[in-house]
């Protein structure tokens, strides 16, 4: 439960937060991109086991005494919403990059000839530009959500009991790590495919006729 938790969570941040980041490094203002790809470098080059610890241990002891606090003692399930928000962070920067390579896949004449029939740049975006995108990179966005389910183990390191953490648990209890481990890996295993299938169709379904070449069979 709480790695499906952590997982779904983390990625409601990551969507959409890479989605505004992506979109901002597209845009004609230089200072907006720069600023935009400074957070792409800057979280995406951290190892994510060295951010959740920052995100865990030091950043309630370098903000102000009385948030510090909050966070280590009165948030509820504090050890969770570090994890989210960690992980939620590193992998909105991967999905910006995916957003961003999204909308330069698309020529600039749909840009230039949404603007020529009197769409502002803001209706440009939401009604051609990022329609379009978003069906290119659906392989791409499954994948990040596959890795943002996995990486989600790294969230034992700060005591969350996810499903790694538990089977360590569990096989210390019960002297039986090799049948512990082997049934995560088909936890996860299942579930990865079952996401891996479902995306499957609905990327069929959203395919962009020359843009996205169908598999061979």
């Amino acid at each position: 439960m709480w790695t499906v938790l952590v997982a779904l969570a983390a990625w409601t941040i990551a969507f959409s937060l890479g989605s505004v980041i992506g979109i901002a490094r597209t845009v004609k203002s230089r200072v907006v991109r720069t600023i935009a790809g400074s957070f792409v470098e800057i979280f995406r080059n951290v190892p994510l086991i060295v951010q959740m610890f920052l995100w865990y241990f030091v950043l309630p002891e370098v903000v102000p005494r009385s948030i510090g606090l909050w966070l280590k003692r009165d948030l509820p399930h504090a050890e969770f919403w570090t994890a989210v928000v960690c992980l939620g962070i590193y992998t909105a920067c991967r999905v910006a990059e995916q957003v961003r390579s999204g909308i330069g896949a698309i020529g600039k004449g749909q840009r230039y000839a949404g603007l020529a029939t009197g769409l502002t740049p803001v209706q440009v975006y939401r009604h051609v530009l990022l329609p379009v995108a978003y069906r290119i990179i659906v392989p791409a966005l499954t994948t990040e959500f596959l890795s943002i389910f996995k990486n989600s183990s790294l969230a034992l390191t700060i005591g969350v009991l996810e499903l790694t953490g538990t089977t360590r648990k569990i096989s210390e209890l019960s002297a039986q790590p090799i049948e512990m481990f082997l049934t995560a890996t088909a936890l996860y295993g299942a579930v990865t495919l079952g996401v891996t299938a479902v995306m499957r169709v609905v990327e069929a379904r959203s395919r962009v006729p020359g843009l996205i070449v169908a598999e061979t069979q």
